[in-house]
């Protein structure tokens, strides 16, 4: 009998977790692969990243590299030197990598060098903003891997315009998707319990109802690393705040810029805007569901409201996600827009979509038969 084929997958950050998880079930139940989890430790967080495992029921990793936080290139080094013995000590027969962080381009780099197949899950995304540290992440991994699964019919025309051969191009669907579905049960559960928050007392909330509030995560340079401009976005947020509770868990990367700009007194100011540390993955799931928007500048968000069908906000010039807005409910907006776009939401005129092609919750199901077919 063969021996299995080795498959390496890499997850580095909390963005990957959600699409690590439901790859990691469906390889398991697979005859033909042998997965090994490596976490690169890229996200700084220990006990989010703990917590993010344990919710989602990601085996624990076979191999953390623990290379913590640094700049880029630093923590792209880091990676690449220790991912290399991973590579040469375990001989995979091939690297998956998801998503766009450093450990995604530093982790295809390495493999690809040493001659491994290479597998970009989440490849072709394209927000053409090379400002954005992860559109190099995205451009560098695609233009070195071997295999292509992309999440909507736009990234296989660009992954073809780019070059790539369309035989190694495979739309899958979204694994977040898959991880949304498979943990919504959990995610209904643990709604009545969210009284008490990390801290965060949401019982003013039953002044509304329970779902008559936002939700607001913030943390990209281009919105928190200003001072006039983090303050211009507290006050609108702060405005609207008052004529509706909105849920603030903060990054850890904009509670330093608040501090550092001493914005913090401005943003206690506002009783309604009610801020919360960083939550686990099923916390925030539950107040997403059941929240009247999101204000956010996150790439990976954009998808999982979209499927929720809840009107989402987003503060940045440009989507790597254009499908979330030709399909879903994800409206690109300007700092100055917040007011009067939360006012048309809260007047139930809020952009709604429906889910795309393949975003079924099956997703995984559909890459391991297509690893199968293919190795």
């Amino acid at each position: 009998m063969n021996s299995k084929i080795k498959l390496i997958l890499v997850a580095g950050a909390r963005p990957n977790f959600m699409k690590i998880a439901p790859l990691m079930f469906e390889l398991k139940k697979s005859d033909k692969f042998k997965p090994v989890l490596v976490h690169t430790g890229q996200h700084y967080d220990e006990k989010m990243s703990d917590l993010f495992f344990k919710q989602l029921g990601i085996p624990e990793p076979d191999i953390n590299l623990g290379v913590g936080s640094a700049s880029h290139a630093v923590q792209t080094a880091r990676i690449m030197k220790k991912f290399e013995k991973v590579c040469i000590d375990e001989e995979p027969d091939a690297v998956l990598v998801v998503g766009d962080v450093n450990s995604t381009a530093a982790c295809v780099l390495v493999a690809a060098k040493l001659n491994i197949k290479t597998i970009h899950y989440e490849a072709g995304l394209r927000s053409y903003d090379r400002r954005m540290p992860e559109e190099i992440n995205r451009i560098v991994t695609d233009s070195i891997s071997d295999y292509f699964f992309t999440t909507s019919p736009s990234a296989d025309e660009i992954l073809v315009n780019e070059g790539k051969k369309k035989r190694n191009i495979f739309m899958c669907g979204d694994l977040m998707i898959d991880s949304l579905v498979a943990n919504l049960k959990k995610v209904k559960k643990i709604a009545p319990k969210l009284k008490l928050l990390n801290g965060l007392q949401l019982n003013p909330l039953s002044e509304f109802g329970i779902s008559n509030y936002g939700l607001m995560t913030i943390h990209r340079p281009s919105n928190v690393d200003n001072i006039n401009h983090l303050a211009e976005l507290i006050k609108y947020v702060g405005n609207v705040s008052q004529k509706i509770p909105i849920i603030f868990p903060i990054h850890p990367r904009t509670l330093k810029n608040i501090n550092r700009f001493e914005l913090r007194g401005k943003l206690d100011s506002y009783k309604g805007l009610m801020v919360s540390d960083p939550l686990g993955y099923l916390e925030f799931m539950s107040l997403l569901k059941n929240s009247k928007f999101l204000l956010s500048d996150s790439g990976g968000i954009q998808a999982e409201t979209t499927w929720l069908n809840i009107p989402c906000l987003t503060l940045r010039e440009n989507t790597e996600r254009p499908l979330t807005i030709t399909k879903g409910s994800n409206k690109l907006i300007k700092i100055e827009n917040i007011e009067d776009e939360i006012k048309l939401i809260l007047e139930g005129k809020g952009k709604k979509g429906k889910a795309p092609e393949f975003w079924d919750g099956k997703s995984a199901e559909r890459i391991v038969k297509f690893l199968e077919s293919v190795f």
